[in-house]
């Protein structure tokens, strides 16, 4: 199983990101798919999470209405559009099937600063 998270970077307040997330070793289509934040010093949390089809999506109240998760299950890809990004959404970002096991990619960093 890899995944490999992409499109981090730095960002200003109020700026928006979208990442990506290429997964490969399992089937995908079906298995759910979350997002997950680590901030320094802090521990991992939940971001988003959708159903194996996409009609079902949930997301952490810190970031309801700013965020949305999609998927593309022809292309084995997950993403996590970001808007009115705000300083404490800084943090490495990875994506993380919950089915499947403890798998976690290198994550991508997004750094919102000014």
């Amino acid at each position: 199983v890899q995944l490999v998270e992409s499109g981090g970077g730095l960002v200003q307040p109020g700026g928006s990101l979208r990442l990506s997330c290429a997964v490969s070793g399992f089937t995908f289509s079906g298995y759910d798919m979350t997002w997950y934040r680590q901030a320094p010093g802090k521990e991992r949390e939940f971001v988003a999470r959708i159903s194996g089809f996409g009609s079902t999506t949930n997301y952490a109240d810190s970031v309801k209405g700013r965020f949305t998760i999609s998927r593309d299950n022809a292309k084995k890809m997950v993403y996590l559009q970001m808007n009115s990004l705000q300083l404490e959404d800084t943090a490495v970002y990875y994506c993380h099937a919950p089915s499947v096991g403890d798998y976690w990619g290198q994550g991508t960093q997004v750094t919102v600063s000014s």
